[in-house]
Parts: structure tokens; C-alpha cells; sequence
């Protein structure tokens, strides 16, 4: 990669704050001098921020993660680099074993894929959203143990409902293999405590899948923001959860703990029609994606990048706040914020460029 200066640009800080300056990038690393022999990039009234990270979707431009090809893997991560996703760790869906092993096998080596999501098949029926019903299991610590294993470790969190049987034996065991996340569950206040206690550190999108805030039983949500050391996503694509639950969500968590995912599937950045999501038939119009009964939403048809949009216009996020919850949070989850999720000497220049309206401007560091 050749080396280069971002000149003037209003770029976000390691403490995320926005200050004019320059940037200075030699071999597609951060560093604190200019190269001799540096490109200058005109950056003037441009916002310099980290590429994002998306931890958690399915699929985009037509195709799905679990079709577990390289042309397939090669069309997400293309189409996320090119709307300013630099970084993906794609999620399954609850599938057969034999089908999420070959997904593993295919995934191992796709330098592109920093990580695996494996969003079931440890999950409750009685909120399975649009997830296979017929392939949902116990949770099993060998089976999590070959699917690891056939990945090549790149299973980076593993989603639990804590009700199921074993549930508890199975965190215990299963938090030293990959990171845990409480998901599709109807789980109460008192059994999200304790998997929290056990060692589940995140929970899969938030107030999504799972039972809401009552007075009297507070359910999973109100266990997890009890719970400091518990990280958790959040669909902001305006479809999932209303812009004022988000807003109040990033006040209540503290913006070093909320995760904004995207759960895209492959109907985006497609045309209306008809799409699939884990073998299920999926009906997009505009930005909502349905099953076929017109009330189960399947996944968004958002990308990351425009849940960031839709933060910053639609829920009141300073940008700032909405970057580090896309970026440096995130990356934490997968354990890569030593290389990415901020702009600091030393870490990877995957750089994005808004304008004052939040337009893609360009994207660098992801060159070949």
C-alpha cells in the first residue's frame, strides 16, 4: 500500500472527539511522522473515522453468509467495504450440524472474515424470530467444540439462551472456548443474572428476541444493565427498536458498553422482492424485511454504515458516540481492538470519510 497523508481533515480522536488535523499512514499503519515519500489526500471539511465493525449479520448484496462459498464471501465483504464496513464477522443461522460445519470449513480460510458468529442453534423455540424452529438444540459443549474446531477458531461469540437444559454447564464450559451471548430467550431477571455471573458478557439484539422491561419482572435487559461487565447490540435501522429506546439505551448503558449491529440480511442494498434467511422465505419492502406473514421481521436490509446515519438523524447520537459504538466497541467483542476500532498510531489506517451530510466520501486501507 503506498504511503500517504490525510491533510485537514476533522478527524476523530482516540478519545473520540473531532479535531482538525493530519494523518499520517505508511504502509497501511497509523504512525506519528509523515513519510518521506507520501501521497497527500485533500481532506478540508471531510470527518475522518474509523472503519466500522460489523459482529453481527447475515448476509448483503444478494447473498447469505450460510451459503458458505468464496464468491458468496467475496460479495459481502465487497459490498460492506464499499459502504464503509471494513471489518465483518458474519453470523449463522440455526442450521443442521453437518451444514454449520461445512459453513466453518469454508470460513477457515477467507482471510477476509475476521470472525464467526454463531447466533444458534442454542436457542429458545418460544423466541426463535425467524430462525429454523426444526434445528434448535440443547446446548451441546462437543458440538461447540467442532465447530470451533473446524473453523479454525474463528468462532468469536456463541449466542445461549440461559433457560434451556444445561445451559449453566454449558457457559461454565463454554466461556473459556468463545465469547457468550444471551439471545432468543424468555429467560427472567434472575436466570440472565446468574448466566451473566457464569460469564455471558454481551447479549444479541437488545429488547429483540427476548422478553421487555416490566416493573414487577424486569426480565433479561434490566439484567444485563445491572451487570457492568455485560456488553450489548442494538439495531438501529430504525425498523427494530424506536430511535427514542435507542437513544436511551446508549444514556443507560454508557456509550463504552452498546454495540450497533446491523443483522442485515441478504436482501441488502437489493431491490424490493423476495429473499430467503436460513432456508425461510423473507419478503423486503423498502427498509423492513418480514417473513411471509407480514409481521415477523427477518433480519434488517440495513447496512452498519446507514444504522449510523439513522443514529445520528433519527435518534440524536452525536456521531462521536455512534462511531465508537460502531467501531471501537465492537471490535472489542472480537478482540481486535489492539489493531482496529479507532484512529491511534500503531493500528491499522482502515479509514472512512463523511461529508457534513454523513455522505460516503471514500474508504482506505482495505486495498490489496
Amino acid at each position: 500500500m503506498k504511503n500517504f497523508i490525510i491533510k485537514d481533515g476533522i478527524i476523530l480522536r482516540p478519545d473520540f472527539s473531532f479535531h482538525r488535523g493530519d494523518l499520517f499512514i505508511r504502509d497501511g499503519v497509523i504512525v506519528d511522522e509523515a513519510p518521506s515519500d507520501a501521497d497527500v489526500i485533500d481532506a478540508e471539511n471531510l470527518f475522518i473515522i474509523p472503519g466500522l465493525v460489523d459482529i453481527h449479520f447475515h448476509g448483503c448484496a444478494g447473498h447469505d453468509f450460510c451459503e458458505g462459498t468464496p464468491e458468496a464471501f467475496k460479495a459481502i465483504h465487497d459490498y460492506e467495504t464499499s459502504v464503509g464496513v471494513t471489518t465483518i464477522c458474519p453470523a449463522t443461522m440455526t442450521l443442521p450440524e453437518e451444514t454449520l460445519l461445512a459453513i466453518m470449513r469454508a470460513a477457515k480460510n477467507f482471510p477476509d472474515i475476521a470472525g464467526i458468529y454463531l447466533e444458534g442453534p442454542f436457542i429458545s423455540r418460544s423466541k426463535i424470530g425467524a430462525q429454523n424452529p426444526s434445528y434448535v438444540v440443547e446446548p451441546n459443549i462437543n458440538m461447540l467444540e467442532r465447530l470451533q474446531r473446524e473453523s479454525g477458531n474463528k468462532i468469536k461469540i456463541a449466542a445461549i439462551a440461559p433457560e434451556t437444559p444445561n445451559a449453566f454447564d454449558f457457559i461454565e464450559r463454554a466461556k473459556d472456548i468463545t465469547r457468550l451471548s444471551l439471545a432468543h430467550t424468555a429467560c427472567d431477571y434472575d436466570t440472565a443474572r446468574r448466566a451473566f455471573d457464569l460469564g455471558v458478557s454481551q447479549a444479541t439484539h437488545l429488547f429483540n428476541a427476548m422478553p421487555g422491561i416490566n416493573h414487577r419482572s424486569p426480565g433479561p435487559i434490566i439484567a444485563a444493565l445491572d451487570n457492568e461487565g455485560v456488553s450489548v447490540e442494538i439495531i438501529c435501522d430504525g425498523v427494530h427498536v424506536h430511535p427514542a429506546v435507542v437513544r436511551n439505551t446508549v444514556r443507560a448503558f454508557g456509550a463504552e458498553r452498546v454495540i450497533f449491529i446491523s443483522d442485515s440480511m441478504e436482501a441488502t442494498g437489493m431491490s424490493d422482492g423476495d429473499y430467503q434467511l436460513g432456508g425461510l422465505k423473507v419478503i423486503k419492502r423498502g427498509n423492513r424485511a418480514t417473513l411471509e406473514d407480514g409481521l415477523t421481521i427477518a433480519g434488517s436490509v440495513t447496512n452498519l454504515a446507514d444504522c449510523v446515519r439513522v443514529a445520528v438523524t433519527q435518534c440524536n447520537i452525536p456521531l462521536e458516540v455512534a462511531v465508537r459504538c460502531a467501531a471501537l466497541n465492537p471490535a472489542k467483542a472480537i478482540g481486535l481492538e489492539r489493531s482496529l476500532g479507532s484512529i491511534e498510531v500503531g493500528k491499522l489506517a482502515r479509514l472512512v470519510a463523511l461529508d457534513e451530510a454523513l455522505n460516503l466520501m471514500w474508504v482506505k486501507g482495505t486495498e490489496k
